[in-house]
């Protein structure tokens, strides 16, 4: 393989957020409904999904929330964004900027919405590196991770095929959507909430072999397929 592009994710990947958003879903889904969820069991339901997706997969379980829900936890999303702030993944800026790579097109797909991603690559510092036109949603498309849209949308806009394209992800969701795309999935543990060996085994029961717990490892593999 010789890639053209590079898709990355935001949560879990550019930065460790996942685990902030899934613990405002979390509070916010107990307080609400009266649940009794635990770490475990958000993670296993809502990990690595857009909040469309989210709502998809919580009113299969008999779960129906409203706007008003989504946009408490919006709320509470951009409070801790602000507030707090989080810092980037360690060595993902040498990727970014690497005189190497320069010729390999890189771009941001999330399961985000396109202003709490716009805030988020602010209060990291990479819109220098990723311009508003080299950064998509899940707003932008019909259907979210697990489904290949928003990555096949992503290399549409970058003029570049899926087959040349390599996807970071941390997610099943995420893996599962770059392979039905069509892309070369690279899975990226370091962050991962969960990360045990039945993790890791689904995560190869996919048919990903690329796995690596950090970014000097992945930048390893992309000088190797460019």
């Amino acid at each position: 393989m010789k890639a053209k592009l590079l898709i990355w994710d935001f949560d879990g990947v550019i930065a460790n957020t996942e685990k902030l958003w899934l613990k405002n879903w979390l509070s916010a889904l107990n307080e609400t409904f009266h649940l009794n969820w635990d770490d475990q069991k958000v993670h296993q339901t809502l990990i690595g999904i857009s909040d469309k997706t989210k709502r998809e997969v919580l009113q299969n379980l008999s779960i129906i929330i409203d706007d008003a829900f989504l946009a408490k936890i919006n709320k509470m999303n951009y409070d801790i964004m602000l507030s707090e702030g989080f810092e980037l993944t360690e060595g993902i800026e040498d990727i970014f900027q690497s005189v190497q790579l320069h010729h390999l097109k890189q771009c941001i797909a999330t399961g985000g919405t396109e202003h709490k991603t716009a805030v988020k690559i602010q209060v990291v510092g990479i819109q220098n590196y990723f311009p508003s036109n080299h950064v998509f949603t899940s707003d932008m498309v019909t259907r979210g991770k697990p489904e290949p849209d928003l990555f096949l949308f992503a290399a549409e806009q970058m003029g570049e095929s899926p087959k040349d394209t390599i996807v970071i992800e941390d997610s099943i969701a995420g893996l599962q959507a770059a392979l039905k795309a069509g892309c070369m999935p690279v899975a990226f543990t370091e962050h991962v909430l969960i990360k045990n060996d039945a993790y890791i085994n689904q995560i190869k029961d996919l048919g990903v072999s690329q796995i690596f717990d950090n970014m000097e490892d992945v930048k390893t593999f992309i000088l190797s397929n460019i």
